[in-house]
């Protein structure tokens, strides 16, 4: 009697032992990527604020009702625009007194010019005592005196006159005007309006001490370069287009955040950067950096350190123990344990273990 079973399990046998593939384990799929020698360069990132280059108060420097307002709020200027006009017929009418006075006040002195040369040629003939042309004397130089005096006070006059005239110190835009027309204006009024100058813009930011004595350290020893290059990350995630140049560090240190405080300067001719606005900061070393690196998501660790997993050329998976110098935008750098052009394991490595034979797969890209 034959039993059907039996001639299925002998099959099965058969096929185990004679190797069929379709039988066999399947080596486990994994992504791996090469070492490769890139430029990597040391980089940083900041909170830092920007801040106008310049910012001022427009205020009347004179009293008076104010007869025009001569700007859109919100307007670019430029330097010397007219912003807004006072009344100034009180100070034209001080201008024109004071210029009677000088008429006046030259003709004085002109009368005693001709008094002193009329005493010296006295006193030469004998006819006129030497206390006469003293007097004379004294009575030119009192009336120079006063023509200066009258001069200066025209100067201050005119520059009275001038004050009602208030117009823009420098290329800016201006902010909400704070007075209408016909208000009382004076020095003591406030601020009308703000001027803000917003090209070129400043960024700036507070380095931790440690880590600025680390930087200038490392530039000593000839380890990273004193350039660096400045971006900013605005507030919607864009990276603002345009570099900065650093301009100033600052030589005292915050006691509070033990920081310093450091400035960038950026071009901004379309205005996009606005004063006030919270941005990232981004500090890169200027020259190249050429380093051997891996994905960080390859880098694994336990209690021995940094690791990570090798598939050789015969497919089997190494475990290669890695110095790890510094990991930066996805990347980090071996310093040693590794070799340019060497495949890791980067998607797949909790499936695998040591001496493994896998199935490996180069990433999208890589």
């Amino acid at each position: 009697m034959r039993v059907p079973g039996l001639q299925v399990i002998l099959f099965l046998l058969l096929a185990v032992l004679s190797g069929d593939p379709a039988q066999a384990q399947q080596a486990p799929a994994v992504i791996v990527v090469p070492a490769k020698v890139i430029d990597l360069r040391e980089s940083a990132d900041f909170t830092g604020r920007l801040v106008a280059i310049q910012k001022v108060d427009i205020r009347a420097r004179v009293s008076g009702f104010l007869e025009s307002i001569n700007f859109s709020e919100g307007q670019k200027v430029t330097a010397g625009t007219l912003l807004y006009k006072v009344e100034d017929g009180t100070y034209a009418a001080a201008v024109q007194e004071i210029e009677g006075s000088i008429q006046a006040a030259q003709a004085q002195l002109n009368l005693a010019v001709i008094e002193r040369d009329r005493s010296v040629r006295l006193l030469a003939s004998n006819t006129a005592p030497q206390s006469q042309v003293d007097i004379a004397k004294a009575q030119v130089q009192k009336a120079e005196a006063d023509l200066v005096r009258l001069n200066g006070a025209k100067a201050q006059a005119e520059l009275n006159l001038s004050y009602t005239r208030i117009t823009a110190p420098f290329d800016g835009v201006v902010g909400l005007t704070a007075v209408n027309v016909g208000a009382l204006v004076g020095p003591e009024a406030g601020a009308l309006t703000t001027l803000t100058r917003l090209d070129p813009m400043y960024a700036e930011f507070s380095v931790a001490t440690s880590l600025l004595l680390t930087y200038r350290e490392q530039v000593r020893q000839g380890k990273v370069s004193s350039g660096a290059n400045v971006q900013i990350i605005l507030p919607n995630g864009t990276i603002y287009p345009s570099k900065g140049t650093l301009n100033f560090v600052s030589s005292n240190v915050s006691q509070g955040t033990d920081t310093v405080t450091v400035r960038a300067e950026f071009p901004n001719p379309d205005g996009l950067l606005l004063d006030g606005t919270l941005v990232r900061v981004m500090l890169e070393q200027s020259d190249k950096q050429e380093v051997l690196a891996v994905p960080q998501e390859a880098v694994q660790r336990d209690q021995q350190g940094a690791f990570v997993m090798v598939v050789g050329p015969d497919s089997k998976v190494e475990l290669r123990r890695v110095d790890i110098s510094r990991s930066t935008r996805g990347q980090s750098v071996v310093a040693s344990g590794l070799k340019e052009g060497e495949n890791v394991i980067t998607d797949g490595v909790g499936k695998v273990r040591p001496g493994m034979v896998v199935d490996a797969a180069p990433a999208a890209g890589g």
